[in-house]
């Protein structure tokens, strides 16, 4: 008999026992779970009955992921992007929708399909490259920072797309002009421009109060808003997804933001689940056969292609090759948003389930290579760097403008490599205590930032042996590594090896692992930043009451 309760059930436990393995392997769940779809749809074991009611849970995980994008992009963080991600983000965008359309051309399909599939390889996975920046501690690096910047311009792009591909509706007979479209895109965003500013005035603030006096409360609020303008968005001619991400932008500058988002994301995370099994559970491996050359080209367009362009534009705005580099790894794959784009179209009967399952093969290659490539991004870097100067102007002002700013010391007491939270504490308290601190950074602006506290800082990669040349080592007692990534630590070592460095060497983990695998490198002293601020705290504590006598 068939049970939908039953069938929703033994789906988690597969996509539990699949994504463990996709976890296991460093790669992100979402393929799991798109493999789940695979396994039990009709190419596979054909399990998937309840087919409306996956949908619709597809169906509103997909408006709790746009809400929270919305949710993300307060109008103080929307005007703060900076003019390096704008302008990296736009030209990516622009240069990856022509390039992008005239390989899908080339590649025979219409130029509708080929549109649609052109703006779907632009559009690059937040989710998946904050938890990888996160993972690796590069959030707050110099290209960590300029990633997640493109990337917000990348997802305000993905709710622009979807409006004007939902005003293209009026195009099936072929003569409605591009200007009337263009202007019913204008007077919709005015018209919700306008909705928005009395809403967000007048209405949802005396709103949020009332709700927030209960926490439950408020996680119901933000789901049936969120839903709700989706609902609406989509009865005035925008799309559901764009309808989500107002109601998100609409919440975006309340003190309510944090509150709300920290409650959805595992509620993302679960309904986002059924979207991608029910993705996998309809693809036509019939028509996937032919998909397999095409889904290589644009592939390989998106892995090497997306990169070489944000480094090139970059490099033109004066970054270094390292720089453009690693920002650029961060595009190297397509995101959920290109897929459900697609699927957006075929809803509205622009394109043919082929264009899915070829951007679904192209997600699937460029997702799980990319993972691979950005959480390797070092090692990858040096085999690489000798190939990549075009990629950098003859004089990189943005940073060499930090290099010029040389406040030396002719010795230092103690040189740290990475002024970053922890390194940066910790070099104004040993400044504190009397030492001479030299510190090397290749952010600029947290070198800037050093300075003006009264630290001296040279900038530039302390993980190179020639410019390790060029530092006081021989009058140093100590050196302090605060990288983040076991590489650039192996890379530091050595580098002192070979200029026969005789002083101390100390170097920060985050993890027992970590200290481990620096013991066996010949680190004589590790630092645990954690266990050493816990271990100060036990102590604190234990003094101010006192220790407890133990019962016999």
């Amino acid at each position: 008999m068939y049970e939908p309760f039953a069938e929703l059930s033994l789906l988690l436990l597969i996509a539990a026992a699949v994504g463990a393995l996709a976890v296991r392997l460093r790669q992100p769940v979402l393929i799991a779970y798109i493999v789940v779809g695979i396994a039990v749809g009709p190419a596979g074991l054909e399990l998937v009955k309840a087919h409306d009611q996956i949908d619709l849970l597809a169906q509103i995980g997909v408006a709790v992921l746009l809400f929270l994008v919305g949710l993300k992009l307060d109008l103080p963080h929307v005007r703060n992007i900076g003019p390096v991600a704008l302008a990296t983000g736009l030209g990516q965008l622009a240069f990856t929708i022509i390039i992008g359309f005239v390989l899908v051309l080339a590649l025979g399909r219409d130029w509708l399909t080929a549109l649609y599939v052109a703006v779907a390889l632009t559009f690059s996975s937040t989710i998946i490259i904050i938890k990888l920046l996160s993972d690796k501690r590069e959030m707050d690096s110099l290209h960590g920072r300029i990633a997640i910047g493109f990337l917000i311009v990348q997802d305000i792009a993905v709710v622009l797309a979807m409006m004007a591909m939902s005003a293209l509706r009026s195009m099936g007979d072929g003569e409605t002009s591009w200007l009337l479209v263009a202007g019913s895109i204008g007077l919709r965003v005015l018209a919700a421009a306008f909705l928005l500013y009395v809403l967000m005035r007048y209405l949802l603030p005396p709103l949020l109060d009332l709700m927030a006096r209960s926490q439950e409360l408020l996680l119901i609020f933000a789901i049936a808003w969120g839903t709700g303008l989706a609902a609406l968005g989509e009865w005035a001619g925008f799309s559901k997804e764009a309808g989500a991400f107002l109601a998100g932008f609409s919440l975006a500058s309340t003190h309510f933001r944090d509150a709300v988002g920290a409650r959805l994301t595992g509620i993302r995370d679960f309904l986002l689940l059924f979207f991608f099994i029910d993705l996998g559970a309809k693809l036509d491996f019939s028509t996937l056969g032919a998909e397999l050359w095409p889904a290589a080209v644009l592939s390989l367009f998106v892995l090497v292609g997306n990169p070489l362009i944000v480094m090139a534009i970059m490099g033109y705005m004066g970054y270094r090759k390292r720089t453009g580099f690693m920002a650029g790894l961060t595009v190297a794959q397509i995101s959920e948003f290109s897929i459900i784009f697609i699927a957006m179209g075929i809803s509205l009967g622009h394109v043919g389930s082929g264009a899915l399952g070829l951007t679904t093969l192209v997600g699937v290659v460029t997702i799980t290579l990319s993972t691979y490539m950005i959480l390797y991004s070092h090692p990858l870097y040096e085999r690489l760097a000798p190939w990549l100067g075009g990629f950098e102007r003859r004089r990189p002002f943005r940073e060499l403008a930090v290099a010029k700013e040389r406040h030396d010391l002719k010795e230092a007491d103690v040189i740290i490599f990475g002024l970053g939270r922890y390194g940066g504490r910790l070099a104004l308290g040993l400044k504190e205590a009397g030492m001479s601190v030299l510190g090397v950074e290749f952010d600029p602006e947290v070198a800037r930032a050093m300075r003006r506290q009264g630290i001296a800082v040279r900038y530039g990669d302390g993980t190179t042996s020639e410019f390790l040349e060029s530092l006081p080592l021989a009058q140093t007692r100590w050196v302090i590594s605060t990288f983040p990534d076991p590489a650039s630590n192996r890379d530091l070592l050595r580098s002192l090896r070979e200029h026969h460095y005789g002083g101390e060497i100390a170097v920060v983990a985050r993890e027992e692992s970590e200290g481990l695998a620096l013991k066996q490198l010949g680190v004589p002293t590790i630092l645990y930043p954690m266990r050493n601020a816990v271990d100060y705290v036990v102590a604190a504590i234990t003094d101010l009451i006192g220790p407890k006598e133990k019962t016999p």
